[in-house]
């Protein structure tokens, strides 16, 4: 990958990862706010709390993901496979910008994780 893109990707990682963890401060301080009183606004806040811990995981999956992928542009592995140590597409990595594995490892992996 050329050094010009790297560093535009890099960039564009290091802003979503900045935008990722806003979120994650957003939705801490959702958690972190009292219930209601009246039982059934307390019953809805559990509900949306699930699902805003639900959006938080997520979060921080991704944040997870784009930090070993920055790590790996500091090591010089970026773009290689940690499966099979063959490069990743460049299509693969421009819509999927964190990607440690090549299109072939990661979806025999998706078949691997789909038997029963």
């Amino acid at each position: 990958m050329p050094a010009t893109s790297h560093k535009a990707l890099r960039a564009e990682l290091q802003r979503k990862k900045k935008e990722l963890s806003a979120r994650l401060d957003r939705i801490s301080l959702n958690l972190r706010r009292g219930y209601e009183a009246d039982s059934k606004e307390r019953a809805k806040q559990l509900e949306d709390n699930e699902v805003v811990d639900a959006l938080g995981n997520e979060a921080r999956g991704e944040i997870a993901k784009i930090s070993a992928a920055l790590q790996r542009m500091d090591n010089g592995e970026f773009g290689i496979c940690t499966e099979c140590g063959m490069p990743i597409s460049a299509g693969r990595i421009a819509v999927y910008p964190y990607a440690d594995e090549c299109i072939e490892c990661a979806e025999f992996d998706e078949r691997r994780k789909a038997r029963p």
